[in-house]
């Protein structure tokens, strides 16, 4: 189980070098990130199934630091994939890492999925 976790810190951790990647020197975008792709995603990590069921205070921490990382942006998205019944500890944990100032600029989508797909989070910055 602690492996699945500091899976979950590295693959939050990259998702934030991921921001620096795609600017370039002078604060413009990369060609890659503007290409017509779709908006990167400043996060995008797998939610382990047993890490959810325990409601593990590692995961509560890494979604917590979502929502931080979500914060930081102009406007941000945050889609969370899970089964229905998740949706209020997922949302809540992500809540606790949004700045107060930043809320109105923070949408948060739930994506129910089956118990055979993989639970994840992303965040999208929106313009």
């Amino acid at each position: 189980m602690k492996a699945h976790i500091s899976l979950l810190i590295a693959a939050a951790l990259t998702g934030c070098a991921q921001i620096q990647a795609l600017r370039s020197n002078d604060g413009q975008q990369s060609a890659s990130a503007s290409s017509g792709q779709g908006p990167a995603k400043l996060v995008d990590i797998a939610i382990p199934a047993d890490a959810l069921g325990a409601r593990d205070p590692h995961l509560t921490e890494v979604l917590v630091k979502v929502g931080a990382v979500a914060s930081k942006q102009q406007s941000a998205r945050i889609v969370i994939a899970a089964l229905p019944q998740d949706f209020p500890y997922l949302n809540q944990s992500v809540k606790r890492g949004i700045a107060s100032a930043h809320s109105g600029s923070v949408q948060i989508d739930d994506v129910s999925v089956g118990s055979c797909h993989p639970y994840s989070i992303q965040v999208v910055p929106t313009e």
